[in-house]
């Protein structure tokens, strides 16, 4: 992509980011790799953005397969989006050359466990590449699919204790939630802004169950 190119895109993307609007389909599709997270909504917001997703039946996973989604994207010429995901979320991170974690501090925000080796932490996609699918993502291009599974801007990526992504797996909150409560209120706010930015359906229990997690903000 030419240098030009890429430098409108990454302002379109940060202002889009930064006033909660939803990024077009030509520009997300073609989003090149970024590090800087957009700053946190507000509950108020978390709960205008809910009311707006559309709702719809929860589709089939037919036709799912995770490498629809291609992902880790190479951030540099040394790190992928995984290894940025450990460096950013933890503390005291020590890489060798080829970027991966020797050594650090990593604090899972769905349990509050505290880990020191990085093969004891997974980076989870808040909404799951499989929820996506079956709630949106089937119809999109495989370019836009991959620009959701490395999104570094929206809060879609997270450092969190391995086994309990394992046991997440692609449900929805109506079917999961982390069980540290006091984290609910991120947790839903994250998803919904997620779920905003990509256009993707919402189901009745899984609004109901947001709605809830919200009551903990």
């Amino acid at each position: 992509m030419p240098r030009a190119l890429s430098l409108v895109l990454l302002a379109v993307l940060a202002g889009a980011a930064l006033t909660g609007c939803k990024i077009p389909d030509e520009v997300a599709a073609t989003q090149p790799s970024g590090t800087a997270a957009a700053p946190p909504i507000s509950p108020a917001e978390a709960r205008s953005q809910l009311a707006a997703l559309p709702i719809a039946v929860r589709g089939t996973m037919d036709g799912y397969g995770r490498e629809q989604f291609p992902h880790w994207d190479k951030v540099d010429a040394n790190c992928d989006v995984r290894e940025q995901v450990l460096k950013r979320d933890g503390k005291d991170v020590k890489a060798g050359a080829d970027c991966a974690p020797k050594s650090g501090t990593w604090v899972s925000p769905y349990d509050g466990e505290t880990w020191h080796k990085a093969t004891d932490v997974d980076i989870d996609h808040v909404v799951p590449l499989g929820q996506a699918w079956v709630s949106g993502a089937k119809k999109w291009t495989r370019e836009r699919r991959e620009q959701f599974a490395n999104d570094l801007i929206r809060p879609q990526l997270k450092a969190v204790t391995d086994n309990l992504n394992e046991q997440k797996g692609d449900k929805a909150p109506d079917q999961w939630k982390p069980p540290l409560v006091s984290y609910w209120c991120a947790y839903a706010s994250d998803w919904i802004v997620v779920k905003s930015n990509y256009g993707l359906t919402i189901t009745v229990p899984e609004r109901t169950a947001l709605a809830s997690m919200l009551d903990h903000c």
